[in-house]
């Protein structure tokens, strides 16, 4: 059997005295979708922001000023732990985080948000190479190149974040909240974009998303988290079997 490709053992995140995480467990195999679902402020954006380091991060920079953030358990990323690693070295290694609510920077143009992408790959051609990749998959970006980011609507955006995060060139690669604030239809199309991820890129993937039906269609494996703690993990079939957890977290 072969080993994880992030393998995450009981993961505490405390803020002050509200505990976010308690003890949360969670694994992603080297070929697989993995989704986390739950509903709101059950601590799923925590999760992966402390699976990516920034979790540690706003503890440096908030150190006594907005209370303390303590962070307990073990991370393990190909094999080795990462979870005393700050952010930009995990960026180094390919985990790598696509943040919620999209957070272009919006004063630059599309190209030069791309480009930020890739500041870790400092070879011409090979930015070039990872560039032509993510207009393959996202065609409207390069029709776009020379626009500001700002300017676009909130799809092309979070296409636009889903392809900065593609530019670091991921072995694994964590996406917060996609749907978050879209349309129906624009939703949609971002769907269809990460399931066109899997299968042109075949990177792994750890999705953070409340849309749980589109959710579990996308993927192999699925945990559910409430207040907090992990109620329920498996096949997204078996999950939406159960009838308890249909109702109780679910709400299906």
């Amino acid at each position: 059997m072969t080993a994880p490709l992030l393998d995450v053992d009981r993961l505490s995140v405390r803020y002050d005295r509200a505990q976010l995480l308690h003890e949360v467990s969670l694994r992603v195999e080297p070929d697989q979708f993995v989704a986390v679902v739950g509903p709101n402020g059950a601590g799923k954006s925590t999760l992966l922001r402390a699976i990516t380091g920034l979790v540690r991060w706003e503890r440096e920079v908030t150190r006594g000023v907005h209370g303390d953030i303590v962070q307990q358990g073990r991370i393990l990323f190909g094999g080795e732990p990462v979870h005393e690693l700050p952010a930009h070295k995990l960026v180094g290694l390919g985990l790598i985080h696509c943040p919620e609510r999209r957070r272009p920077f919006r004063e630059l143009s599309v190209l030069d948000n791309l480009l930020a992408g890739a500041y870790l790959n400092w070879g011409k051609s090979q930015r070039q190479q990872r560039l032509q990749r993510v207009y393959a998959l996202f065609p409207r970006l390069q029709e776009r190149h020379a626009q500001i980011a700002g300017t676009l609507s909130g799809g092309e955006q979070q296409m636009l974040a889903i392809g900065r995060a593609l530019m670091s060139q991921p072995r694994m690669l964590c996406i917060d909240e996609p749907s978050l604030g879209l349309s129906p239809k624009l939703r949609e199309e971002v769907f269809e974009a990460v399931a066109m991820i899997r299968e042109r890129e075949g990177i792994p993937i750890l999705l953070v998303e409340q849309e749980i039906t589109r959710a579990f269609e996308l993927a192999d494996y699925a945990y559910v988290i409430s207040q907090g703690q992990v109620m329920a993990h498996g096949k997204p079939s078996q999950l939406t079997a159960d009838e308890t957890l249909r109702e109780s977290y679910l709400g299906l």
